[in-house]
C-alpha cells in the first residue's frame, strides 16, 4: 500500500472541494504562500496550521496527516529476528545457516529494501563462514598436524558474530558481518 504525503493529501482534498489556493487561504487563515509550499512539498507544516487547513476544507486532521502504522514497526522487527535468528538452525541442520536467509530474502528482497540489504550482508556472511569451516575441516583431515583448534574457531567466531548482530539489529538496526565475501553484491542503481 502506498502513503500518499501531506502535499498530496492537501492538494487532492482542496480539489475535491473545488477550493482554489486563495480559496482556501481566505477561509483557513493560512497564507497563499505557505499554501503553494506544503502543496509543493517544500515545507512540513506545524501540526495548527495543519488542523486549520483541515477545518478549512471541513475533513479531519487525519486525513492530511501521514500517520505511520505502528504495527509495521513491529513486524519489521520481527523479520530482522528471523532473518539474523534462523541461521543458529545452521548448528543443528548442515547448511541451515545459508539456506533458511536465502529463502527468506527470495521471498522479502522486493517488499523492502531493509530487507534485500539485511538478507545480502546475512547470506554473504554465512557462506563465507561456512567455505571457512570446509577449509578447515579439510585442512585437518588431509594435514594430521593440523590443529582442531581453527575449525573451532571459525565456528565460534561465526556464532559471536551472530549473536552480536542480532541484538544490534534489535536495538539499532544496525550490523556488521566482518570477513564477508561479496557472493551477492548491491543492486547497482
Amino acid at each position: 500500500m502506498n502513503k500518499k504525503s501531506i502535499s498530496e493529501n492537501l492538494v487532492y482534498h482542496r480539489k475535491l472541494k473545488g477550493y482554489t489556493q486563495e480559496e482556501l487561504s481566505d477561509s483557513t487563515t493560512v497564507g497563499v504562500r505557505t499554501i503553494q509550499r506544503i502543496e509543493k512539498g517544500e515545507v512540513q507544516p506545524h501540526l495548527q496550521t495543519v488542523k486549520l487547513l483541515a477545518v478549512g476544507l471541513g475533513i479531519e486532521v487525519e486525513d492530511l496527516i501521514v500517520l505511520d502504522n505502528p504495527n509495521e514497526e513491529s513486524v519489521k522487527r520481527k523479520w530482522m529476528l528471523m532473518f539474523h535468528g534462523l541461521p543458529f538452525f545452521g548448528l543443528v541442520v548442515p547448511f541451515a545457516n545459508i539456506l533458511i536467509p536465502l529463502f527468506l530474502w527470495i521471498h522479502k528482497a522486493e517488499d523492502n529494501i531493509i530487507y534485500d540489504e539485511h538478507g545480502r550482508a546475512i547470506i554473504n556472511f554465512h557462506c563465507t563462514i561456512t567455505l571457512f569451516l570446509m577449509i578447515s575441516l579439510l585442512a585437518f583431515f588431509l594435514f594430521p598436524g593440523f590443529n582442531f583448534f581453527g575449525t573451532a574457531a571459525v565456528v565460534l567466531f561465526g556464532i559471536v558474530v551472530s549473536i552480536k548482530n542480532l541484538i544490534s539489529v534489535l536495538n539499532s538496526q544496525t550490523y556488521y558481518y566482518p570477513l564477508s565475501i561479496p557472493f551477492l553484491k548491491p543492486k547497482s542503481l
